[in-house]
């Protein structure tokens, strides 16, 4: 008897494609800062194929931050992105 696991699904904000959790990387905004998800607060999600569209992408993050630093959300989006790779 084959057991049936339920994996969770997110949506990525930027092209609103749904994908496996474990597929997307969790992101959060502190007070117009990105971050890495810390486990407080709420919580947003990108799909790899989204990092590298550049203009859909930060808007999506300027959205979702409400900032309109959008080399600030870039340039720490890239960081984020090297540290959890």
């Amino acid at each position: 008897m084959a057991e049936n696991f339920h994996q969770p699904t997110r949506m990525c904000i930027s092209c609103r494609e749904r994908g496996l959790q474990s597929d997307l990387f969790r992101l959060c905004c502190v007070d117009g800062e990105l971050s890495s998800f810390a486990g407080i607060g709420r919580s947003f999600y990108l799909c790899k194929t989204c990092l590298d569209d550049g203009k859909k992408l930060s808007k999506a993050l300027m959205r979702q931050c409400r900032s309109n630093k959008r080399e600030q959300l870039m340039n720490k989006l890239k960081e984020i992105i090297t540290d959890d790779r």
